[in-house]
């Protein structure tokens, strides 16, 4: 040992001392350079795609794909939604739902946003307000609260769905939400919600109309289930229908021979009589009129 040292200095070799971690890849390396080392099996294989995994990462942090890298690589080791879980809704349906979500079968769990996917859903039309919750490993929880219908809303030949604010749901397409009251006319959405409460606090009348008509956006008709017409005034219209609701109860006239009721002058009711009522009501008038050519006293 003492004549190796000695070569070495007599050479003018200096070798230097390395610090301790770094001392087992140095001979590692000085084996390498030897030829002595044997690598271990599939080190290429796994030194290949170590470099392959290196690339891609590098490639996703420089193009900014960082997200979609960590997506893909996720939902194949077991993150991948495979379930979804659709509750609360009745009139949306559950593919318009998975359409607005937007999975692919490759979607992974880590990188999917569960605030964009909320606001995709809250654009479907009956959609009131919305929850996604990721429940690991491969399940989405989507609870869905959906606007209340109030009444169908008909303007010209359009019909539509409202809620009680007046606002629009969707197209009328019948089913379910045939049952409706139905408002009629130009800002009847709007005003029809209140009146509606209104009229059916008279005595007679719930359950009994089937239209609300609004005419010139001023005042209002009602049409009742037995197909007669009340004509409302444009002011004091709750004063009237009480007046309409005490002459039923008293003589019946809803459920007279008559087609229309007409209130809008105060104080005075006309009645419109059905053809039937009305030719029967002619040929009284004409068999009096014989009988006063004929010097009757009538």
């Amino acid at each position: 040992m003492f004549a190796l040292m000695s070569s070495w200095r007599a050479s003018g070799e200096v070798r230097p001392v390395l610090p301790r971690f770094m001392r087992k890849p140095a001979r590692m390396m000085h084996r390498l350079r030897l030829g002595a080392f044997e690598s271990p099996p599939f080190a290429a294989t796994g030194a290949t795609a170590a470099l392959f995994a290196l690339t891609g990462l590098y490639g996703g942090l420089q193009g900014g794909h960082m997200d979609a890298v960590v997506a893909a690589l996720t939902s194949r080791v077991g993150f991948a939604i495979e379930h979804v879980e659709v509750m609360g809704n009745v009139e949306v349906s559950e593919i318009d739902v998975l359409q607005q979500v937007g999975l692919d079968g490759w979607t992974s769990m880590v990188g999917f946003d569960v605030k964009e996917a909320r606001q995709r859903i809250a654009e479907l039309p009956w959609v009131e307000d919305v929850t996604v919750r990721k429940v690991y490993p491969a399940t989405l929880d989507i609870a869905i609260v959906e606007k209340k219908p109030f009444a169908i809303w008909q303007q010209g030949s359009q019909l539509a769905v409202i809620e009680g604010n007046g606002e629009v749901i969707a197209p009328f397409s019948g089913g379910r939400h045939a049952s409706l009251p139905m408002v009629i006319g130009r800002g009847a959405n709007e005003k029809g919600p209140e009146f509606i409460a209104q009229v059916e606090r008279v005595r007679g009348f719930q359950d009994r109309v089937r239209a609300y008509i609004r005419v010139a956006d001023r005042r209002w008709d009602l049409r009742l289930d037995n197909g007669l017409t009340v004509k409302l005034p444009e002011v004091g219209a709750m004063e009237a229908l009480q007046e309409a609701s005490r002459l039923d109860a008293e003589y019946g006239l809803f459920s007279r021979d008559v087609t229309t009721v007409d209130m809008r002058v105060p104080g005075r009711l006309f009645v419109g009589l059905s053809p039937d009522a009305a030719k029967a009501r002619q040929a009284v008038f004409e068999e009096m009129e014989e009988l006063r050519k004929k010097g009757a006293r009538i």
